[in-house]
This record gives structure tokens, C-alpha cells and sequence, in this order.
């Protein structure tokens, strides 16, 4: 029997809300500030404002009906992510290139997002996608819309898949929990790695930028967090009082990350945070350099100490159990 790609589906129309208002032009050179920044971006509705996945679902898979009633069994918690996620994919019956074909006329990326990644390369920003997509789509994707030299600048971090010649997928999950993929640890992960690496407590402000619910976990690891206007990341935050920057498109986030990483540098020089900094995760920047970890581990619950600090919990042991409750105000604020 023929693969079903080689007669391919219509390309599904795009709403109006896939459209975008025009930007002013932004300066896309080097900004001079010293603050290290890393920034991370989910993909499907973000980068993109369409979802790859279900582009591929709606043509070559499981068909939107199905895919709204297992997208409602997510929201009501009664299957896991990663439990209909495996559905959805194992789905689908093309090849990977035919799919390709239909997708890449289905998406439309951010009217900024190139421009936006030129600054980023022009201020030695790294730019990562951190995603619940598949690897190998996410990557033929920023090939094709970026071009190859400059996608192969942008790392992503996302489960990788199995696609055979008969176009059978099967995800390959990053972790083994229910998301699939745990956004906050590829994050805190990152955050270990610079943790350890940071000598003088230089250590870079986390941007995250999102659309959805499910890009919360991510978000409230990041020191700073975009999320687009009008879509359900936003809503949460104002439901919950979090705090973040709304943007319509990346030339918003560019000129809010000159802003913050000004106020930044002025903020090393003696003259306070900057007001849309996340506090609960700015606090493993004070905690990050080699010298303050003593003072934070002593703040940490014993059975937290070993997985956090590894290599220097063992010179930890009496001296940081006697710390009384009463003093940790004062080390916090100390470090």
C-alpha cells in the first residue's frame, strides 16, 4: 500500500491570529553591557504560531477530532502528557520528508525572530529552543526558515524520535516522567553547569520566552519571562500574579532585554534589581558563585545537600548542621 504522503493534504488555512501586526526596525548590533544572558525559547507557538506536531496529527495522523478529545484528556488529567503524546505520534503514517513538505507551508515564523537572532548572535547571546516537540522536526524546520548557518547557532533541546522509511514515528522521551520532557530540569540542569563553573558569581540572567501553560515549569526557573500576549502563559501569570513581560513579537523582547540588561549592569554597580526579575529563581544566581555555596548549602535540607553540592558536601557536615534557623535571614542576605 502507497505511504499516504504522496498524495498530500491541503495545507490547513491560517487564522487570523496567526497574523502579526508590523514592527518599528530594531538595532540588531552589539549593546556593550558585560552581563552575561542565555536565553531559552519554546518553539510551537512562540517561535513558530502554529504547533508542528499538530499540523503533522491533522494531515498525516490522528485528525483534529480525535486530537481535540485527547487534548482535553491532558487538561482534565486523565492521561499524562507523555501518555497521549505517544498516541498522537504513533499516529501518524509518513515519511518524514512528505511531512516536511506540508509543514513548512503550514507554519509562519515570528515577522522578528530572525532579526532577533542576529542580536542575539551579534552579543554573543546564546539561544536555545527548549521543547515537547521532536528534535529531528524542530531542527528541519529552523533549517529551512533560518538556513543552516545560522540554525546550527541554536541548540534545542527536546525528545528525539524514530521515523522509519514507511513513516511510522516513535518519540524517544528526553526523561522518564509524565511530561516526556521536564522543561524546569533542561533549566535547573543549566544551572548546575554554571553553577559549578562560575568562579566570581558571574553567572547569566535565564530569559525564557513562551505561550502556554505547559511552558510554566520552564518560566518560573528563568530570571526573566516573556510570555506572548492574548494566550494562555499570560493569563496564568496575571491569574497567579506572576511576574512577566508580554511581547507580540521578538523585536519587544529585544528592546525589554537591552532595558534589563542595562539596569542589570547598574544593579552590579550598587543600584538595585531590576523590578521584573523573578525572585524565586533569581536566588540561585546569589547562591552560583564557587564562594557562596557553603553559606546556601547550610540552607539547604540535608537530604537536598548531596544532589546540589556533591563535590564539596562531605566538608559540610557539622559545621552547616548547626546553623540555627534564626541566621539564615542574614547569610541569605550576606551572599
Amino acid at each position: 500500500m502507497a505511504p499516504i504522503a504522496v498524495t498530500p493534504p491541503a495545507v490547513e488555512v491560517k487564522s487570523p491570529g496567526s497574523l502579526q501586526p508590523p514592527t518599528l526596525p530594531v538595532d540588531t548590533s552589539n549593546i556593550g553591557t558585560k552581563r552575561k544572558i542565555i536565553c531559552f525559547s519554546d518553539f510551537d507557538g512562540t517561535i513558530f504560531m502554529q504547533d508542528t506536531g499538530h499540523i503533522l496529527f491533522n494531515s498525516f495522523g490522528c485528525g483534529s477530532d480525535r486530537r481535540k478529545v485527547l487534548d482535553e484528556q491532558i487538561h482534565s488529567g486523565e492521561r499524562s502528557f507523555r501518555d497521549v503524546s505517544e498516541e498522537m505520534w504513533g499516529s501518524l503514517d509518513v515519511p518524514f520528508d512528505d511531512g516536511f513538505e506540508v509543514m513548512k507551508d503550514a507554519l509562519d515564523i515570528d515577522v522578528d525572530f530572525q532579526k532577533f537572532h542576529k542580536f542575539c548572535l551579534n552579543n554573543n547571546i546564546p539561544f536555545n529552543v527548549i521543547s515537547a516537540g521532536l528534535k529531528p522536526v524542530l531542527r528541519r524546520v529552523l533549517d529551512h526558515f533560518l538556513g543552516e548557518e545560522d540554525s546550527k547557532h541554536i541548540d534545542i533541546v527536546a525528545n528525539e524520535a524514530t521515523i522509519s522509511a514507511e513513516g511510522k514515528w516513535k518519540p524517544v522521551w528526553l526523561h522518564d516522567t509524565e511530561l516526556g520532557h521536564d522543561k524546569a530540569k533542561s533549566i535547573n540542569d543549566f544551572k548546575d553547569t554554571a553553577r559549578l563553573e562560575s568562579e566570581d558569581g558571574t553567572v547569566p540572567m535565564i530569559v525564557f520566552v513562551g505561550d502556554g501553560v505547559s511552558d510554566l515549569p520552564a518560566a518560573r526557573e528563568a530570571d526573566v519571562l516573556f510570555a506572548r500576549r492574548g494566550l494562555r502563559l499570560e493569563e496564568y501569570c496575571i491569574e497567579h500574579k506572576l511576574s512577566y513581560t508580554p511581547f507580540d513579537t521578538f523585536a519587544d523582547i529585544q528592546r525589554e532585554m537591552i532595558k534589563i540588561a542595562k539596569t542589570d549592569d547598574e544593579k552590579t554597580q550598587g543600584k538595585g534589581m531590576p523590578s521584573n526579575f523573578n525572585p524565586r529563581a533569581n536566588l540561585w544566581r546569589r547562591a552560583s558563585s564557587k564562594t557562596a555555596v557553603p553559606v546556601f548549602a547550610a540552607m539547604t535540607p540535608r537530604d537536598e545537600k548531596m544532589f546540589v553540592w556533591p563535590e564539596i558536601f562531605t566538608q559540610l557536615k557539622a559545621p552547616l548542621e548547626e546553623v540555627s534557623p534564626e541566621s539564615r535571614p542574614e547569610a541569605a542576605a550576606a551572599a
